[in-house]
């Protein structure tokens, strides 16, 4: 994002442009070059005005993935940011990188820098470089992040591509029931007027619709408009997206699944921090909000108990954050003192069986839908030409 600063520079007062993340970022620049800021304002755009929701992310596996390998390859901390900030082509991934670049030359630590820009780095992925800080291993930290996040990302890539082709169904059959009945019943509708009630029920109802889009498809159009926009607005409300995902987890067999996903992904986020040489009750607090707010109750009643004393796979098996073959790996780790590298495997376990279960979902749903749009589609058609089929009966 530009800014756009007044700033004293000796004797003169003059406007620069800067690159930053928010007002206090661009301060911060302006300050490290020397300039005294009098005023701080964002750049008025210029142009065809930018799309409302269009919003600028920062890459944060990319920029682990491409430090971890400068930092092997023996160059120091602030000439890989240099070289990262250099390198950068967009704007807003720029800003961060400079940003880091300036609080390191002033002495600051990673961890400080990354905490600058909360917007842009996580509170996990600052605790987990402010814990390499104290234990000198940043670089096996950033591989293990690394790996956290190619882990997750191989998960995720096999649930997009199971969900490809339904959407394709889903939107191409949407389309052609559209065309059916936005065009073609309408143009029946005219033809079958003469026929009066001695059409079946169903064929009158569908002509009456080619009929109304006939005579007033503004107006439906409108209508449709509206309430597509009306229930986008009520739908993207947290409230209502909280209400779909409880109605959702009520599901038998996709509400167990998600609920493995859920937890397979909170086991290895836990097990990373560990490694790390996070203490186990601030990683859980750090873990928390991964969690749907069901399981975030239950892990906050967790930690209590933890806090007392009690054993972890206890304390999870008791409260429902865990299962059966979970909670005797936790109890390996516990007893072995491995526990970081058992959640790890927990979650490895996990992460296969939801990969499983997307593969199944996607075999089952493909014929499914394809079955639900041809018959639909068949449905409109056969009732388009019921008239014609009660003529040639009545011929006969």
């Amino acid at each position: 994002m530009k800014f756009e600063l007044k700033v004293l520079q000796g004797a003169q007062v003059s406007w620069v442009s800067l690159d930053a993340t928010d007002r206090q970022a661009a301060l911060h620049q302006a300050q490290a070059k020397g300039y005294g800021v009098l005023q701080v304002r964002s750049a008025r755009a210029r142009g065809w005005p930018q799309w409302p929701l269009k919003t600028q992310t920062f890459n944060l596996s990319l920029f682990s993935q491409e430090l971890l390998t400068l930092l092997e390859s023996g160059l120091s901390l602030i000439e890989a940011i240099e070289g990262l900030a250099e390198k950068e082509q967009q704007d807003h991934a720029r800003a961060v990188l400079t940003q880091l670049r300036t609080a390191l030359f002033e002495g600051l630590p990673l961890s400080q820098a990354l905490a600058l820009q909360p917007s842009v780095f996580s509170q996990l992925y600052i605790a987990l470089i402010r814990a390499s800080e104290r234990t000198g291993d940043m670089v096996h930290a950033l591989r293990r992040h690394v790996a956290y996040q190619s882990q997750v990302e191989a998960i995720r890539k096999k649930i997009i591509a199971a969900s490809i082709y339904p959407v394709l169904l889903i939107v191409v059959g949407g389309l052609v029931v559209l065309f059916l009945l936005g065009y073609v019943v309408p143009r029946f509708s005219t033809i079958y007027e003469s026929g009066g009630d001695n059409l079946p029920w169903a064929s009158q109802m569908l002509l009456r619709w080619g009929q109304l889009l006939q005579g007033h498809g503004e107006w439906v159009l409108l209508g449709t408009l509206g309430m597509a926009a009306t229930l986008w607005l009520l739908f993207s409300r947290p409230a209502s997206k909280a209400w779909i995902m409880q109605r959702v987890w009520q599901i038998p067999s996709l509400g167990e699944a998600l609920r493995i996903y859920q937890l397979a992904r909170f086991y290895r986020t836990l097990g990373m921090l560990l490694q790390g040489g996070i203490p186990l009750l601030t990683a859980l607090g750090m873990v928390q909000s991964l969690l749907p707010q069901e399981l975030q109750l239950a892990l906050q009643r967790v930690m209590t108990e933890v806090r007392e004393g009690k054993a972890l796979s206890g304390a999870m098996e008791s409260h429902g954050l865990t299962t059966s073959i979970a909670n005797r790996m936790l109890r390996v780790g516990e007893r072995s003192g491995k526990l970081d590298d058992m959640l790890g495997r927990i979650g490895v376990f996990y992460d296969e069986e939801t990969a499983r279960r997307v593969e199944w979902l996607s075999k089952l749903l493909e014929p499914a839908l394809m079955v639900i749009i041809g018959l639909i589609v068949g449905l409109v058609v056969v009732l388009m030409y019921m008239p014609i089929f009660e003529l040639a009966g009545a011929i006969e």
